[in-house]
């Protein structure tokens, strides 16, 4: 059984997600770092390392790399999949993609995923997040109160459904 987060919660993830991360680890672990080594390594047989612009850069880097490589390996050993793509559920749950109208009528599709999973775009939004918490366990046609930075505001559930996740 995984261990949860040092914060206590729980990482769950969907398995597009768990694999996602596992493809980046492998592509860091067997390409970039060894490539970024090698780098660092001629040019450290360069001489002078203090103006060495290859090494400086390179060890920059290769820092970076394994700070990510740390941790995308804590989320993998702390993840706890969830596929919920092939139930029947009317209730909003994690991996569910939600159809919401805010309170100026604007319609809003979301789905909630695992912390590691987010996009910029904010069609995916965190399992942790205030829209997905207070959308947790509603049914289509119910209205939740979300906690914004400009106060609460009422979000109406006009949709929900499970999609594969990929």
């Amino acid at each position: 059984m995984p261990a949860p987060a040092k914060d206590g919660f729980k990482n769950y993830i969907t398995p597009a997600g768990f694999r996602r991360l596992h493809d980046e680890l492998a592509h860091l672990w067997k390409v970039e770092r060894p490539q970024l080594v090698s780098i660092v390594a001629w040019a450290a047989g360069n001489g002078d390392r203090s103006e060495n612009g290859d090494y400086i850069y390179g060890k920059r880097k290769l820092r970076e790399v394994d700070r990510r490589i740390r941790h995308i390996s804590k989320s993998l050993d702390s993840a706890v999949v969830v596929d919920n793509s092939t139930r029947a559920l009317d209730q909003v749950f994690f991996g569910a993609t939600v159809t919401v109208a805010g309170p100026s009528g604007d319609e809003r599709v979301v789905t909630i995923v695992g912390l590691d999973e987010l996009d910029a775009g904010g069609t995916r939004v965190s399992w942790r997040s205030p829209l997905a918490t207070a959308l947790l366990k509603a049914r289509a046609g119910d209205v939740v109160t979300v906690r914004t930075p400009r106060g609460p505001e009422a979000v109406e559930v006009l949709a929900v459904r499970y999609d594969p996740m990929t």
